[in-house]
C-alpha cells in the first residue's frame, strides 16, 4: 500500500515520509517564491500525485488543478468536495460562516471580523466606534435569525439588511424590524439579539445612518450575489466528515478579487477551529483521518484570525498546512512581525524558489550562511530547501514534467480537453454553452 509523501525538491534526498512520528518534525511547509517561480508546478502539483490516504483542503486560483486531479483522486477512494466561491453553481458543495456559530461570544467574533474585513482598517487611525457599532449592529441581525428562523443561512441575515429602513422619530430611530425584535423582548429583557439592537436604534439618525453605511460597505465588498446564491444550496461542508473518511476538498479563489480572499481566511479560520475541536473530541486527542491544508496566495487579502496560535498546535491534531507565498514580507505585512515569525518558525520544512524581496534575501542568506547577493541572483529552476535537523539543500526544483504519473494524469486531462472541446462544437461549426467538465460524478 503506497503512503503518503512530500516532494520538496529534485532528488531521492528531497523526498520524505509525512509519518511525523518516524520523521520527528512537522509535516508544515512554507513554500517562497516569487510569481513564476514554479510553485505550483513544483510544489503543489506533485502533492496531488503523492497524496493517498490524508484528507485535504486544496485552495487554488487555477481550476485547471481542480478538472486535472479530482479524478485521480477519486480513483484513489476520495470523495470530491468542489467549493467555488468566484462560481459557486459550478462547485457540488457550499460554506456558510453561520453553520460554526455556536455562542454568542461566536456571533460577536464573527460580526467584528466581518466588518472589519479590509486589512487596512487594523492600521487605520480611524475612529474605531464606527466599526464597534457596526459590528454590533450585525450581531443583532445575526443573532435575530438564528434564534428564529429554522434553517437559518447567512443569507438571511443579509436580506434582513437589504431590507431595513428607518427613520428619525422624536430623536429616536424607529425601524421596520422594531416589532420583531419587541416580541423576543417579551420573552426575555436580556436576549442578546435585543441589546444589540436597541445600541443602534438608540443613535441619532445621522450616527445611525453612518453605522448603517460603514456596515453596508463592508458587507457588499465580500458578498457578492453569487456567494448569496451559495448560502442556499443544500450541501455544506462539513470538517467532521472531513475528518472522517477521505476527503479532497477543493477551494477556488479568485487571483483578481481580494474581498474573495478574506471570506476564504475567514473560511480557513473555521476550517482550523472546527478541526481542532473534533481532534480534541477524540480519545486519544487527534483526528481519526490527518488533513492536510495546500493554500495557495495565503498571505493575500486580510490575515486568519489566531493563525499563529493555531499553526503551533497543529501537529498534536494531525493538522497540517503547505502556504504558497511570494515572499516573507508579505507575510510580515499581514500578520506583523512577531505573527509571521511564529508561522515561519512552525514550518519545519521552508523551500526558497527564489525571487526579488530583499528582506528575504537576507533571511535565507544568514539561514544558509550564503553571500546576499548569491541568494538574489539565484539561478532560474533552482531552490534552497531547509528542513529542521538537516543542513539546507541547495539544488534544482523538482522537475515534475518527468514524473510518470504526472504525464499520464496531464495525458487523461488533455484527452478530457478535446472531447469537450468536440462538444461544444455543433455540426456547422457554432459553440454551444457547456461547462467544460462536469462534476455529476463527484455530487
Amino acid at each position: 500500500m503506497k503512503a503518503d509523501r512530500v516532494i520538496l525538491g529534485d532528488g531521492p534526498e528531497c523526498v520524505f515520509s509525512t509519518d511525523t512520528d518516524m520523521t520527528g518534525i512537522n509535516n508544515n511547509v512554507l513554500v517562497v517564491g516569487g510569481s513564476g517561480s514554479g510553485k505550483t508546478l513544483s510544489i503543489s502539483e506533485p502533492f496531488f500525485l503523492e497524496t493517498y490516504h490524508r484528507s485535504i483542503i486544496a485552495t487554488v486560483t487555477k481550476r485547471k488543478i481542480v478538472y486535472k486531479y479530482s479524478q485521480l483522486l477519486y480513483d484513489r477512494g476520495y470523495e470530491i468536495w468542489d467549493l467555488d466561491f468566484v462560481h459557486p453553481e459550478r462547485g457540488n458543495i457550499a460554506y456558510d460562516p453561520l453553520d460554526y456559530i455556536k455562542s454568542f461570544p461566536d456571533i460577536t467574533f464573527e460580526a467584528k471580523n466581518m466588518v472589519m474585513v479590509n486589512p487596512r482598517k487594523e492600521k487605520s487611525n480611524a475612529d474605531p466606534y464606527w466599526d464597534e457599532a457596526a459590528a454590533s449592529m450585525l450581531a443583532a441581525l445575526i443573532a435575530y435569525v438564528l434564534i428564529t428562523k429554522e434553517d437559518p443561512t447567512f443569507a438571511d441575515v443579509l436580506d434582513m439588511l437589504d431590507g431595513l429602513e428607518f427613520e428619525d422619530d422624536g430623536g429616536q430611530i424607529l425601524t421596520n424590524y422594531d416589532n420583531k425584535f419587541f416580541l423576543l423582548e417579551k420573552k426575555d429583557k436580556s436576549n442578546f439579539a435585543v441589546t444589540n439592537w436597541k445600541n443602534f436604534i438608540r443613535l441619532p439618525i445621522r450616527t445611525a445612518s453612518c453605522v448603517f453605511g460603514t456596515l453596508n460597505t463592508a458587507l457588499n465588498s465580500i458578498f457578492t450575489p453569487e456567494l448569496r446564491k451559495m448560502f442556499r444550496m443544500k450541501k455544506k461542508v462539513n470538517f467532521e466528515e472531513l475528518a472522517t473518511k477521505k476527503t479532497a476538498l477543493f477551494v477556488t479563489s479568485s487571483p483578481v478579487n481580494p474581498s474573495l480572499n478574506c471570506f476564504i481566511n475567514m473560511f480557513y479560520a473555521h476550517a482550523f477551529k472546527q478541526l481542532f475541536e473534533f481532534g480534541e473530541e477524540q480519545i486519544d486527542g487527534m483526528l481519526p483521518i490527518p488533513v492536510h491544508l495546500l493554500a495557495d496566495d495565503f498571505a493575500t487579502g486580510c490575515p486568519v484570525p489566531m493563525m499563529q496560535e493555531y499553526i503551533s498546535i497543529f501537529r498534536e491534531k494531525k493538522i497540517s498546512v503547505t502556504l504558497l507565498i511570494q515572499s516573507e514580507s508579505q507575510l510580515t505585512s499581514l500578520y506583523g512581525d512577531d505573527a509571521a515569525t511564529t508561522i515561519i518558525n512552525n514550518c519545519d520544512s521552508y523551500v526558497f524558489m527564489g525571487g526579488n524581496d530583499l528582506s528575504t534575501a537576507k533571511n535565507i542568506s544568514l539561514r544558509a550562511d550564503k553571500p546576499i547577493q548569491d541568494i538574489l541572483q539565484m539561478k532560474i529552476g533552482h531552490q534552497i530547501l531547509f528542513r529542521r535537523g538537516s543542513k539546507p539543500k541547495i539544488g534544482r526544483r523538482y522537475n515534475t514534467t518527468e514524473n510518470k504519473l504526472y504525464k499520464m494524469v496531464t495525458k487523461e486531462y488533455e484527452r478530457r480537453i478535446e472531447e469537450n472541446r468536440n462538444l461544444q462544437m455543433d455540426p456547422d461549426g457554432s459553440t454551444q454553452k457547456k461547462a467544460i467538465f462536469s462534476f455529476e460524478g463527484f455530487r
